[in-house]
């Protein structure tokens, strides 16, 4: 809940304001059933027109100006709670953009997207709700119990004396819900995950004519979510028919007793008629308080998640010259006898800090002067891509040094390390946006530079030929185009920039040998000042980089040209001789 206050101060003075409006609209409220109890035994009884027809307007008119003033309230309650989810948001975007690889991992993707959507809107529902209820159900409560108190304190002592138990419930319930909400919402992270799964991989299960059994994948998850929410609906629902069932004994005593008094002559009709609107606003009260402490509860759950990734601080430190490592070699990019295990880093927050986790990599050592290229291939998990990820900082080598420009690359600013690199990754992803937008990318790149780079990325063809060109609107992940013209908007999107280190993650797989080796050709030629690594399954894009790195099962097993590994690795040389049709 301290998160949910701490946006709410960002908008005190409006919050304010709407809360001043709503406890103005309650206390005019309050005035209505006195009104009402002064027409039936004073006004009507002294059998004058004038005086009926101007209190009658008066109630009608205070009827009026307590809907305007719950009107306007409320209009600004939503605005606010909106404003105030809008500021959760975009925090919680903001601060999942800052996570370090270990951290996203730790979290999960579908559980940051619920925590997006449902715990954000439960926020916003929560915000809303301390803005109007948390004024309006207590003043009903006590305001309507004061003035029971002040017309006849002996009937309202019927109601009084109800109370403390029905609170008690409510705090008492409402503190069991809290725990119940949370595993609700992980459970929800679950259905979004299969969910996030199947969207992603439709046409392979359609392929593979497995749509009934995800059918029963998802209803399985699903109806786990669903118990877990009816399970924690239940609960906070007991206080409920509780409640209604003491409100309604104690108005059918209040009717009991009320009645005897009229009829013994101690009591006006208006008054017990006054009363009973009392009893009702004491009753909307009470079920107020609970709606509240329900909304609480769930919102408590969703706020504590939210918070978790808003405040957490990145693992990923930046250093001071005086801590980082010094190279001890020459080199724009260097790798001196790196190790990596996912999950071992000592800020990991995954569970696994401490455990014994395979390596990644193990002992990587090697050199790459400026606008040299380094090219990795090696066997499916096998660590090339873990490279990446160490060399640009999304995580940190368990142990060993990685250095860019002769830093260590962790006393760089995030950015800093960043804006050297033009990167394709492995998974890449074209949004749904003009080409245009999608090779520029939010960057200053020239109209000359956007050319030069699609040209060189072997594009241009393809391009031309759409009707709109580069203002071509691409679907959502590129859908309306192909694994190839895809490939080749990654790879102009990566040249644009002309950066220092150019790193091309399996970005030829969909190309064929031809388009692939014009485009390693046109980037020789054209991005000689970039330091290029390239990883690859094919020995053809990698056979002419300055050194190869072969990896398998995280270790180096071989370094050197073409030529060299020709002669000295053999994993190399029987790859080369496989895909080059030597051998079968």
């Amino acid at each position: 809940m301290k998160l949910i206050f701490r946006y709410m101060g960002r908008y005190k003075k409006l919050i304010g304001l709407t809360m001043l409006i709503k406890l103005l609209g309650t206390v005019v409220e309050l005035l209505l059933p006195t009104i009402f109890e002064h027409i039936i035994d004073n006004v009507v009884p002294a059998g004058k027109l004038v005086p009926v027809l101007l209190w009658g307007l008066g109630m009608f008119a205070t009827a009026i100006l307590c809907r305007e003033l719950n009107v306007r309230a409320n209009r600004r309650g939503i605005v606010n709670a909106h404003h105030i989810s809008y500021d959760v948001r975009q925090d919680l975007f903001k601060n999942t953009v800052n996570l370090s690889g270990a951290q996203f991992d730790a979290y999960g993707l579908p559980s940051i997207i619920s925590r997006m959507t449902s715990d954000s809107y439960n926020v916003q529902s929560a915000v809303q709700q301390l803005q109007l209820m948390c004024i309006r159900a207590p003043m009903m409560l006590v305001g309507g119990i004061l003035v029971s108190l002040w017309m006849d304190a002996g009937l309202a002592l019927i109601m009084v004396v109800m109370l403390p138990l029905l609170i008690v419930i409510i705090i008492g319930v409402s503190a069991k819900g809290l725990p119940l909400y949370a595993k609700v919402q992980k459970k929800l992270d679950v259905v979004v995950r299969v969910m996030r799964e199947n969207i992603t991989g439709i046409r392979v299960v359609k392929a593979l004519s497995k749509a009934d059994y995800e059918k029963r994948r998802f209803a399985g998850v699903n109806e786990d979510m669903t118990k877990s929410d009816i399970t924690a609906t239940t609960v906070m629902a007991i206080p409920g028919p509780f409640m209604q069932l003491c409100l309604n004994t104690g108005l059918a005593l209040v009717v009991i007793v009320g009645a005897g008094r009229v009829n013994r002559g101690q009591m006006e009709p208006g008054v017990i008629l006054a009363f009973l609107t009392y009893f009702n606003m004491i009753t909307m009260g009470v079920m107020g308080l609970s709606r509240i402490f329900m909304t609480m509860s769930r919102a408590s759950a969703s706020a504590n998640r939210i918070a978790a990734v808003i405040e957490a601080d990145t693992d990923l430190r930046v250093l001071s010259p005086e801590e980082a490592k010094k190279p001890a070699g020459e080199g724009f990019v260097r790798f001196e006898n790196v190790d990596f295990s996912y999950g071992e880093d000592s800020h990991d927050t995954s569970g696994f800090a401490g455990e014994s986790r395979e390596k990644a990599l193990s002992g990587i050592t090697f050199t790459i002067k400026k606008g040299e290229s380094l090219g990795i291939i090696g066997p499916t998990g096998c660590g090339k891509t873990t490279v990446i990820n160490l060399l640009m900082r999304f995580y940190d080598a368990t142990d060993g040094g990685v250095f860019v420009d002769g830093r260590d690359v962790r006393t760089y600013e995030k950015d800093e390390l960043r804006r050297k690199f033009g990167t394709v990754f492995q998974n890449d992803v074209v949004f749904q946006d003009t080409l245009r937008e999608n090779i520029t990318f939010g960057r200053k790149v020239t109209e000359e530079g956007v050319l030069e780079a699609v040209r060189d990325a072997q594009a241009a063809e393809f391009i031309a030929g759409l009707p709109d060109g580069l203002d071509h609107e691409a679907a959502i992940k590129g859908a309306n185009l192909s694994g190839g013209q895809k490939q080749r908007i990654f790879v102009s999107r990566a040249l644009a920039a002309r950066p220092e280190i150019l790193v091309l993650d399996d970005s030829s797989s969909a190309l064929d040998y031809k388009t692939d080796a014009a485009m390693r050709r046109a980037i020789a030629e054209n991005h000689q000042d970039s330091t290029i690594i390239m990883i690859a399954q094919r020995v053809s894009s990698v056979m002419n980089m300055t050194n190869i790195l072969v990896l398998d099962n995280g270790k180096a097993i071989g370094y050197g040209t073409h030529e060299e590994l020709m002669k000295t690795c053999k994993p190399y040389q029987e790859t080369f001789k496989v895909q080059m049709g030597e051998i079968e």
